[in-house]
């Protein structure tokens, strides 16, 4: 049965993805119509599996605990990096009050967010924003199937594309990295791979690498674009010959019996925020408000917190209280100017290839 599209809602949802969804079901039962409007979903693969400690807070508020908890998520209770020397030093979860973080099954993860949304009664309209213009307080939405809707609030959770808010807002940028990734298999499935993450320093970028619950390794490196190799997306073989300039990477995979037979995948792993990230009658939220760069391990944790909390504040603004709308906004710019610095912080610690481009990029003023 087609789904029916309203002509009037009170908050309009552009986007059905972690951010999307936690705003759904932070509004569910609120006494407020809303839609949803999202591309129906491919189901490719993606990288992005990594759920810090703070998330066990957020997937109680919005009753996902007991759900999560099912799995096939694992947690993740060591992280080892080589940077800033030839080195691994290990990380353990017991540091942090709130437990482990985990390492995700993000299809699982999706799935699961997608079932608490349906099971509120939300449908999302398989479709994309053509236009957005200002009408009165709120927001007139044209579909690109043709349907319009008048919307009292718009939350944009449509990931770095922001469709919605790029419209009204500029996008910032501290640099363009990119990510080459790929889902890396066993050929000797006799091998029990170690369950950790993997963090090193190369002269062109920094490599990733951690073991998912279904026993693949998601692989990754980041550069910039520049700087990345064309034929990692073309040839299996360059994409092999980019990772054996790793260490340690290299030596889990020889040691754990993985072989790379399929060439790299790229996407867009910058550090980007909007500016402004609110605005009259809409906010942003996840990477449509501020992607981080990788390094951080907080993406998915910022999707579910930005998403739960730009939906309260479009609640209260709708009710008439422009406060914690403007308390998210001051959030979000606080978090992106600590994120800055935070991140050239971290990078000059990574000295043993001062003088190669990507590393000078990224170093401290003199």
């Amino acid at each position: 049965m087609p789904i029916i599209v309203p002509t009037r809602v009170d908050i309009a949802i552009i986007g059905a993805g972690i951010a999307g969804a936690a705003a759904a079901l932070t509004l569910a039962g609120r006494g407020r119509s809303v839609i949803m409007v999202a591309p129906a979903s491919k189901e490719s693969p993606r990288t992005g599996e990594s759920l810090s400690p703070a998330a066990h807070g957020l997937l109680r508020d919005l009753g996902l605990t007991e759900a999560f908890q099912a799995g096939p998520h694992r947690p993740s209770h060591a992280t080892y990096a080589a940077w800033g020397m030839a080195l691994l030093a290990q990380r353990n979860s017991i540091i942090h009050t709130e437990g482990p973080g985990h390492v995700i099954d993000r299809r699982a993860f999706e799935r699961m967010l997608g079932e608490a949304v349906s099971a509120q009664g939300m449908e999302t309209v398989p479709d994309t924003l053509a236009d957005a213009t200002r009408a009165g307080d709120g927001w007139s939405l044209t579909l690109s199937g043709g349907a319009r809707v008048e919307a009292g609030f718009v939350l944009d959770c449509s990931g770095r594309a922001a469709v919605f808010a790029r419209r009204v807002a500029r996008r910032r940028r501290a640099d363009r990295l990119v990510a080459a990734y790929d889902f890396v298999t066993q050929h000797d499935e006799t091998v029990e791979p170690t369950p950790a993450t993997l963090i090193e320093g190369v002269a062109g970028g920094w490599w990733y690498a951690t073991l998912l619950p279904d026993r693949r390794l998601s692989l990754a490196f980041f550069t910039d674009p520049d700087l990345m190799p064309r034929e990692v997306t073309r040839e299996a073989g360059a994409w092999r010959t980019l990772a054996a300039e790793t260490h340690f990477i290299q030596r889990w995979l020889d040691s754990a019996g993985y072989a790379i037979r399929e060439p790299a995948r790229l996407t867009s792993a910058g550090t980007a925020w909007l500016d402004p990230a609110t605005g009259p009658g809409w906010a942003a939220a996840g990477d449509a408000a501020a992607a981080f760069d990788p390094l951080s391990s907080h993406g998915l944790t910022s999707a579910l917190w930005g998403g739960r909390q730009a939906a309260l504040a479009a609640l209260a603004s709708l009710g008439g209280d422009p406060g914690p709308l403007r308390r998210y906004a001051a959030t979000l710019e606080s978090a992106v100017r600590n994120f800055v610095v935070q991140r050239q912080a971290v990078y000059s610690q990574e000295r043993r290839f001062r003088g190669q481009l990507f590393w000078k990029r990224r170093a401290a003023p003199p």
